[in-house]
């Protein structure tokens, strides 16, 4: 999986696509590369073949990328070459008893609410291959009427990672973001 933040101009769907060609270049039948995560704007992870992410990162002025790091992951989570997981994580679904949520959870696969447990069961398995769309959730979540108040945000434990892409989303929501690093409140307390 490749980090990517672009310039505005950047097109993901293009590099990915040529990304692929030099893979089938190179004799890698049905490569992979695709935009995994959406971040926030000018923000994707892109993960497939190890080959098509190398190319992107060589190639990353050609296609306005200001900057790319290769993620510590182990897999190309988020693509088609899940798909082997799909079928197993579906069965350990069908014997668990999934409930309504008590409040609102939204999808990061359509970025909306869940509605009820079948609806929640079928999108986990459809999240393995499909990509994040954390950036269209943060709208989703933080969509107002005109002049009614954002709610108080709270990030807790290590990190502000999930702050810092709400910043980029929505400033406005952000304003009422708070980060709360649970370590370190045990720390105080144990002084």
């Amino acid at each position: 999986m490749l980090s990517v933040v672009g310039r505005r101009e950047a097109n993901y769907k293009f590099a990915c696509l040529e990304a692929r060609k030099h893979c089938e270049s190179l004799g890698i039948e049905n490569p992979v590369c695709t935009v995994s995560n959406y971040l926030f704007p000018d923000s994707r992870v892109i993960a497939g073949h190890l080959q098509a992410l190398e190319f992107l990162q060589e190639n990353a002025r050609k296609y306005y990328f200001k900057r790319t790091k290769m993620l510590p992951v182990s897999g190309a989570f988020h693509t088609s070459l899940m798909e082997p997981a799909v079928e197993p994580l579906a069965e350990v679904l069908k014997s668990i008893e999934i409930q309504k949520p008590l409040l609102c959870v939204y999808s990061n696969v359509d970025g909306k609410k869940y509605m009820h447990s079948k609806h929640i069961q079928k999108l986990l398995v459809k999240q393995v291959v499909s990509p994040v769309l954390w950036e269209q959730t943060m709208h989703s979540v933080y969509e107002r009427k005109q002049g009614t108040e954002f709610p108080y945000t709270y990030e807790v434990g290590p990190g502000n990672q999930l702050g810092a892409i709400l910043k980029q989303c929505n400033l406005k929501a952000w304003k009422q973001y708070k980060h709360v690093d649970a370590l370190e409140d045990e720390e105080a307390e144990d002084t």
